[in-house]
């Protein structure tokens, strides 16, 4: 282990340390799941930012959210990029939902109660992985469910999915329901664009069931059927187009928080009628290519919507099942799992000193899309420190 500290691989997704965990004493499931994700996630205590507020409604007002978000951002510590929020209800800010509030800040500039579109979010595909440095940014998700064992189940399926590299399939579903299927026209070239990266399927069907592999469901339908019928991989990113299911205690239509209890790890809603823009909604390729890129489940989901003001995101903020994954095998060889949405290179580097300067190690090794095993040597006591880099 102390040989492994002496090599460094590139950043590719938050970690504990990057998040803030936002806990409502006054609401007893909130401690219990905020407490229990701090002990799960190892958060650090400088990271814990407590308020007291009643939690028995789904929308805050606008005002009140003013004086929250006052204490939050006197309570964040600067190097903090994201934040996680540890209830269900409220779910909403006005005609914004919570975590895009929280992340952009209360503006009606990010809603619109007729079919025009909003502003845009700059984290919107960005390579960026310090939103709260570059854009003043910080993007939000909520743990979100309606009993501790469910928030725990979610967890828990989060920390399995790290650097698990699952094999399962990405189900994109074009519906009958054309007002909710406007995702679909994006398919064809979502399927080429992460050819070789993930099993792909695009089906014309309004559900799909007794499938056991799913590590993406992206649909457009009011309720999704059969979802007790699936098996879902850790990670799993779901969601479903529609007005309402971002309405997570009281929706019309089915809540985004069906996604998390059928055994996804992350999913999506709108909050108020958002029109069928797309652009409200994650982009299939882009939050797969995130993802894929080793980004964690908040990157990869926020950075696929481009105007993410009406809709809530929920989950597990740092399930990260594509980062990379180092481990020594036998004494001096080493093994790392790379995945790769794209071909590219892997740049080995070494130095006597951990200030360097380094210098290349040795030839350079192709990537390949998808899942990549380079094995390699390293003494600790002649080769310095190692950094590893691929583009």
């Amino acid at each position: 282990m102390q040989a492994q500290t002496r090599i460094s691989l590139p950043k590719t997704g938050f970690m504990p340390e990057d998040i803030a965990v936002i806990i409502n004493e006054d609401d007893p499931l909130s401690q219990q799941i905020g407490n229990y994700y701090q002990q799960a996630r190892h958060i650090p205590e400088s990271n814990m930012i407590r308020l007291r507020f009643s939690s028995e409604r789904s929308v805050m007002t606008p005002q009140e959210f003013q004086q929250l978000k006052a204490t939050i951002d006197r309570l964040t510590p600067n190097h903090v990029q994201a934040y996680a929020i540890a209830w269900t209800s409220p779910y909403r800010v006005g005609c914004m939902s919570l975590t895009s509030a929280l992340a952009l800040g209360f503006d009606e500039k990010y809603c619109s109660t007729e079919c025009v579109p909003t502003a845009p979010s700059p984290y919107f595909n960005a390579p960026s992985q310090y939103p709260a440095t570059d854009y003043k940014l910080r993007p939000t998700m909520m743990l979100a469910g309606t009993s501790f064992e469910q928030v725990k189940a979610l967890i828990d399926r989060g920390i399995a999915s790290d650097h698990s590299f699952p094999k399962g399939q990405a189900y994109l579903l074009s519906t009958l329901d054309k007002a909710r299927n406007n995702r679909a026209m994006s398919y064809a070239q979502t399927a080429k664009d992460l050819a070789g990266v993930f099993p792909l399927q695009i089906l014309e069907t309004n559900f799909i069931s007794d499938k056991k592999d799913i590590l993406f469901y992206f649909t457009g339908i009011i309720r999704v059927p059969m979802l007790e019928t699936l098996g879902f991989l850790p990670g799993a990113l779901a969601d479903h187009l529609t007005s309402f299911g971002g309405m997570l205690t009281d929706s019309p239509q089915m809540s985004s928080l069906r996604w998390l209890e059928a055994g996804a790890t992350a999913s999506y809603g709108t909050v108020v009628e958002p029109c069928s823009y797309p652009q409200k909604f994650p982009s299939p390729a882009v939050a797969m290519f995130h993802y894929a890129s080793g980004a964690t489940a908040i990157e990869a989901y926020w950075k696929s919507v481009a105007w993410p003001g009406q809709g809530v995101f929920i989950g597990e903020p740092l399930a990260k099942p594509f980062a990379p994954l180092l481990r020594e095998i036998s004494p001096g060889r080493y093994e790392l799992t790379i995945f790769s949405p794209r071909a590219g290179r892997l740049r080995i580097e070494k130095s006597l000193s951990a200030a360097g300067p380094f210098k290349l190690h040795s030839r350079q090794q192709s990537i390949r899309r998808g899942k990549n095993i380079i094995h390699f040597w390293f003494n600790e006591k002649s080769d310095g420190y190692l950094k590893l880099q691929w583009y």
